[in-house]
């Protein structure tokens, strides 16, 4: 239940390394086969069954309305569409882009946006003459999301592509909504996850079975493949770990959840794995195990046991492997037109991390005290440079995605260093800090060594706000960085947020004046507005008051806990802020209104910014040490 064009790292990281160690072991992804099998001829058909009867007059399915009146066209087309996605098929892309093809139900009225003052062709300011395939690929992607919103409205309330039944699952202090979820009937979604889970249990007769979810939205499918298991394979073992397990389950106490999983494991799983097995074959003690929760057999409590031993160092982890896992079968959606934002999703892209944990640590809003980020280590560039070889012979795609917290600019170096010594050639993209070490000879060593693009945390470009956070850049150094970067022909996408603790109205204008002339002067191609939330795990979580916010009192905490509400004096209405700030960014990213005062995406009264008209321009032109 994460992305749908590139299969999501963790299992391919915990299959090379058991492998590694002479364990057997083999991956699947469900998630996609549940997409590829409702997403069909004859799922579809399936869909259109379970419908109650919809009137073409009913206004308040639209998805479903227009699925039922043209389902005959849907039922001819979402075969071929999935094959021209899957990038099997790419002449199909003559009958896409000539509208007439493909159903157009509610999600093409988003290219009205795009119509030119003449009247002419939404798509061709983007695509232009030559852009057949992306454009075809865009409104494919309209399509199969037109279909999404028919499951939606019709089957299953909680679907989506990625945050699939996330409201379960998202600091739900117990485990009430997500038992209840799974104690109700199960729907087509449901049944077709559970019929494939059961082939996948036929097809390779495990003993044991490892869940990894890495977001709120994986949760509740994750339960449902462990409870299709324990229905029929109860002698089975089912292990819970990944990134929403790390961040959000730290207080489990709720014994209903190893009715589902046997055992669940915290942090990097490389040492509670190899102990877990030890125990399983009967050559360690339960009382030796490694950040672990299980269920007292005799009081059937909850316990959580932690022997101290060393992890397993980061080179030793082994290389990922994407042996099991049907690539050609994955989609490359394009959503968004911006050629930075659509990386996303994309493309087929081998997932790697330079470094395990983050070299800064330091922001204010970050959960510096988890082991993700507060464990720093980092591998040689030539043992990366050896995972990469091996990886491209194994997959032959040669599209890297680092997906570090951070990757450190000295690694980045040498990393970039040892790809062109061996003449590798790959294209790759990941996340920086926008630090001053990013000069632009190392933008374009980068850059000369494959990397096509980056994304940093930009957060609230305000000085005052950024030195609260503790980002450790300014706003001039952050403009300097980026046009070094985007010089040497790297993308650079800016993670932007809103709503920090003291943020006032006029630090929200002015720092949306500060993205516009970064986006008018080329420093970035893309950007997204996100809400600040606090977490437990956090400094402003920790240390609410050196913030100038009070806690929100929590309920009683027996599942997840992570978001923790708090009372900023400001009283900013931050999410009437919100619609503004991401209608702006989104038409910058198209190079929409670059020039318009940034007060009119505001549907009330807002103070003029006082930002001077020309503070990035005047950034530009200082030395670059400055």
């Amino acid at each position: 239940m994460t992305q749908l064009n590139t299969p999501y790292p963790s299992t391919a990281y915990l299959t090379g390394f058991l492998r590694s160690r002479g364990v057997a072991a083999v991956q699947e992804d469900l998630a996609l086969q549940l997409v590829l099998k409702i997403f069909s001829q004859n799922g579809l058909g399936q869909v259109a069954a379970r419908m109650t009867a919809i009137k073409k007059s009913d206004r308040s399915r639209p998805a479903s309305s227009y699925f039922v009146s043209e389902l005959p066209r849907y039922l001819s087309t979402i075969d071929r569409v999935i094959t021209f996605l899957q990038g099997r098929d790419a002449t199909l892309a003559h009958r896409i882009v000539s509208r007439q093809y493909l159903p157009e139900g509610p999600r093409f009225a988003s290219l009205d946006a795009y119509v030119d003052e003449e009247g002419g062709d939404p798509l061709g300011w983007a695509f232009g003459a030559l852009g057949m395939q992306d454009r075809a690929k865009h409104l494919a992607t309209l399509y199969l999301n037109d279909l999404s919103d028919v499951v939606r409205e019709s089957i299953d309330s909680r679907f989506e592509f990625v945050r699939y039944g996330e409201a379960l699952a998202a600091s739900q202090p117990t485990f009430d909504a997500l038992s209840q979820a799974l104690s109700a009937p199960r729907n087509y979604v449901d049944e077709t996850l559970h019929a494939l889970t059961s082939a996948a249990i036929e097809r390779h007769n495990p003993t044991i079975v490892l869940l990894s979810v890495p977001f709120p939205g994986t949760v509740y499918a994750a339960f449902r493949i462990a409870q299709a298991i324990k229905s029929v394979y109860p002698d089975i073992i089912t292990v819970l770990g990944g990134g929403f397990v790390n961040t959000e389950l730290r207080e489990l106490s709720d014994p209903r959840v190893f009715d589902y999983f046997d055992f669940v494991t915290l942090d990097s799983g490389e040492r509670p794995l190899l102990n877990l097995l030890e125990h399983l074959a009967g050559k360690r003690s339960s009382q030796r195990l490694v950040r672990t929760y299980l269920r007292d057999e005799d009081s059937g409590a909850v316990r959580y046991i932690n022997m101290v031993e060393p992890e397993v160092p980061f080179e030793e982890v082994g290389t990922p492997t994407w042996d099991g896992l049907p690539l050609g079968n994955y989609l490359s959606l394009l959503d968004m037109l911006n050629p930075m934002h659509r990386l996303w999703s994309d493309g087929r892209w081998n997932k790697l991390t330079v470094a395990h944990g983050c070299y800064w640590k330091k922001c204010s809003f970050c959960d510096v005290s988890l082991d993700y980020i507060s464990r720093y280590e980092t591998a040689s560039a030539s043992l990366l440079v050896d995972r990469v070889e091996s990886i491209v012979r194994e997959t032959g795609q040669t599209g890297f995605h680092f997906v570090d917290e951070a990757a450190p600019p000295k690694a980045l170096k040498s990393l970039a260093t040892e790809l062109i010594a061996r003449d590798i050639g790959i294209s790759w993209w990941g996340n920086i800090r926008f630090e001053k070490t990013f000069t632009p000879e190392l933008s374009e060593l980068m850059a000369r060594s494959g990397c096509i693009a980056v994304s940093g945390g930009l957060e609230v470009a305000s000085d005052r706000l950024l030195k609260l956070m503790q980002k450790g850049v300014s706003v001039d150094q952050v403009a300097r960085v980026t046009r070094a970067l985007s010089d040497a022909g790297i993308l650079v996408h800016a993670y932007l947020m809103y709503g920090f603790p003291t943020q006032t109205v006029q630090d929200t204008v002015d720092a949306l004046e500060l993205v516009r002339q970064l986006f008018m002067h080329g420093c970035i191609q893309s950007g997204f507005f996100h809400r600040f939330t606090a977490t437990v795990h956090s400094p402003v979580g920790k240390n609410p008051a050196e913030y100038g916010v009070t806690l929100k009192p929590l309920p009683p905490v027996s599942f997840a806990k992570n978001d923790v509400g708090f009372i900023d004096p400001t009283g900013v209405d931050h999410a009437a802020l919100g619609v503004g700030l991401k209608k702006a960014i989104y038409n910058y990213m198209h190079g929409i209104a670059l020039e318009e005062d940034v007060r009119s995406w505001f549907s009330f009264k807002v103070p003029k910014t006082t930002v001077a008209f020309d503070r990035i321009e005047r950034a530009l032109q200082q030395t670059y040490t400055n």
